[in-house]
């Protein structure tokens, strides 16, 4: 089905990608799979490439492209490559609203032009030990004194976390007002104080650096705070749409792939005589995968319009979130099935990405929260 969501300018793009995926990551992924993290080179190339802060002011350094159909694209392309360890995304959709919607000009002047080149990796720090998707529970704290902000507490399972430079992390500013005392403050690597706990090992997504962040007394400039103090949920919550919707565009993308790759296998795996997607069976089953991603590929191109033009709606977001990742967790395991025994050997693809798919429903907010926000919505 002809989706009519990219324009001309958006297929040039998507070549870029595919040519620098496949000169500077393809062919050391698996190396970075075994190591459990991707070489820095690859960040810097890719800031060369511009293929980071798509969507930063040109004159930070960025491509000036107010289109979240690019940072699509580029998602596709990095799922479609089996690229998984690449945390552009996280960097791209997910950390960039913050360092140019909610900072300073001296800030955007200090971070941003680094952020582009890919000089500084960026993660965002959330989730705690204690606190993964109860936000308003967490007990990390940053407390004033002067003209700084002393942190203390832990995060955990953050992404790009062992290599990042530049961390936003998620701090009460005031613990006694709850979820109205959190405030949104930027850590630099090598703030003494910062630690880094153990690479955390994975299920899946092996290659893409997954940490524990310590603060022990960690003493930060104050103006490093973004935003408004003690309104750092309701940034949060501004910016969770554009990072579920980053995910639902990966999740199709894995769909997709994952269908592409068994279609090639049913038809040329024989048994009995004759190519296994020729029993009625197989084909049912693919048939109905076939449609169900077709059904998700148009909301999730429908809510990335959506968003361009500034209507994509919190419900919205989470049922494209909750439904595409599902989907992928459920076309993974039919595909498994499908490729026999070789599905659950690591040398095919399909195996590979049925590890990776599991966690697609967990973060970014669960499933179950999804819709307990879409439940809410109907005003239940």
């Amino acid at each position: 089905m002809e989706q009519h969501l990219y324009e001309p300018v958006h297929e040039e793009f998507r070549d870029l990608c595919r040519r620098f995926l496949a000169r500077e990551a393809v062919p050391h992924h698996e190396r970075w799979e075994a190591d459990g993290i991707v070489d820095r080179e690859v960040w810097r190339a890719a800031g060369a490439a511009g293929l980071l802060g798509l969507d930063v002011d040109r004159e930070h350094g960025g491509g000036g492209q107010r289109d979240f159909r690019f940072n699509a694209v580029l998602d596709e392309e990095i799922i479609s490559a089996g690229c998984t360890g690449l945390g552009f995304g996280l960097h791209n959709d997910v950390v960039a609203p913050y360092l140019t919607e909610l900072t300073t000009d001296d800030q955007r002047k200090r971070w941003l032009p680094g952020f582009c080149s890919g000089e500084l990796v960026t993660a965002i720090a959330m989730s705690e030990p204690g606190a993964g998707s109860d936000l308003a529970g967490i007990r990390t704290t940053a407390v004033r004194d002067g003209d700084s902000l002393v942190l203390n507490g832990q995060k955990t399972f953050i992404t790009n976390g062992e290599l990042a430079d530049l961390v936003v992390v998620v701090a009460k500013t005031a613990p006694d007002q709850g979820a109205h005392g959190v405030s949104l403050v930027v850590v630099e690597s090598g703030t003494p104080g910062f630690g880094r706990g153990r690479r955390l090992a994975k299920v899946g997504l092996k290659a893409n650096d997954t940490a524990e962040l310590f603060f022990d007394d960690c003493r930060v400039p104050a103006e490093n705070l973004i935003g408004t103090e003690n309104h750092g949920f309701y940034h949060l919550m501004a910016n969770l749409p554009r990072e579920r919707l980053s995910i639902a565009v990966a999740a199709v993308a894995a769909c997709e792939k994952l269908l592409a790759l068994t279609l090639e296998y049913a038809r040329s795996r024989e048994a009995f005589g004759r190519p296994i997607g020729r029993f009625q069976h197989n084909r049912f089953l693919l048939a109905e995968l076939d449609t169900e991603i077709t059904i998700a590929r148009t909301f999730v191109n429908h809510c990335v319009a959506e968003f361009n033009a500034g209507r994509l709606s919190v419900t919205d977001a989470a049922k494209a979130k909750w439904w595409t990742t599902e989907l992928q967790t459920k076309v993974a395991d039919r595909c498994v099935q499908l490729h026999g025994g070789y599905g659950f050997m690591l040398e095919y693809p399909v195996a590979k990405a049925w590890l990776d798919s599991r966690v697609q429903t967990i973060y970014g907010g669960t499933t179950e929260i999804m819709k307990e926000i879409i439940g809410r919505g109907l005003g239940l």
